[in-house]
């Protein structure tokens, strides 16, 4: 009964705190902030609607795919390398310097590099630089992620593997990944709004046909503000959303942890 009160209660505070800002965004568009150029909230809603759904869906989906692919291929390759520590403990020092050199590259700056080297993509093909900086993106976060959770198994069963004859990679598949379960969950949460922003920052560098990146580019050139403001909010909501429902499969996926979100 706690609970539900709690979760009403919550919601409301959610829905009082979202009706603040958007008051506050409306003030602020016809006051202070109106030489700014700063859009009021009716405006960006008549630019969702003027646009219309499929404007915004040809772009998006292009975007959200490159992000998946990125996540999907960064995320695998930083559990892969997480898990090796595990077994091969000398390599601890080499991943964690390639991660930390992956999270110290500017994305912005190694952008362009990438796609002279990647090059532009072939018609109907994700952008393969939107693509890489997706994988950039998520890969610091997932190692260190993983990293941590492994190492927080429990040394009690770890011994009794050992006992048994096990070896570290039995250890690894029958107590250390579920240890690491929650903390892999929490990190792949963070990573998916870190992926969608790499996508879109590889869009920006050009020789996309389609995407949300080309969208702001062509809204900025117009001096659509209304529109380039309305892109803005549906990225958050997309990121938020991702986010959301990793933290859902976390809370169904390892309902014993609470720190998954």
């Amino acid at each position: 009964m706690n609970t539900a009160i709690d979760r009403r209660r919550s919601a409301l505070y959610s829905a009082a705190g979202l009706g603040a800002v958007i008051l506050l965004w409306w003030v602020g568009s016809v006051t202070v902030l109106a030489e700014a150029r700063i859009p009021t909230p009716g405006g960006v809603i008549g630019a969702l609607l003027r646009d219309g759904f499929g404007f915004y869906w040809q772009h998006f989906s292009v975007t959200i795919h490159e992000a998946a692919i990125g996540f999907f291929w960064g995320n695998l390759i930083a559990i892969l390398l997480a898990s090796v520590v595990l077994v091969l403990p000398w390599t601890e020092r080499l991943i964690t310097q390639i991660a930390v050199i992956s999270y110290c590259i500017p994305i912005v700056a190694v952008a362009p590099v990438l796609y002279i080297v990647i090059g532009a993509p072939s018609t109907g093909e994700p952008s393969g630089t939107a693509v890489a900086l997706a994988v950039l993106a998520v890969f610091f976060t997932t190692v260190v992620g993983t990293l941590l959770g492994l190492k927080s198994a429990d040394p009690a069963s770890l011994d009794v593997v050992s006992v048994y004859g096990g070896s570290r990679l039995t250890q690894l598949r029958k107590v250390r990944l579920i240890a690491a379960l929650p903390a892999i969950l929490n990190a792949l949460q963070i990573a998916a709004p870190a992926a969608l922003l790499g996508a879109i920052l590889g869009e920006y560098v050009g020789g996309v046909r389609q995407g949300v990146g080309l969208a702001l580019i062509i809204a900025q050139q117009n001096l659509d503000v209304e529109r380039a403001w309305a892109i803005g909010l549906l990225c958050a909501a997309v990121a938020g959303g991702a986010y959301a429902l990793f933290g859902l499969i976390g809370k169904v996926a390892a309902p014993w942890s609470k720190g998954v979100a």
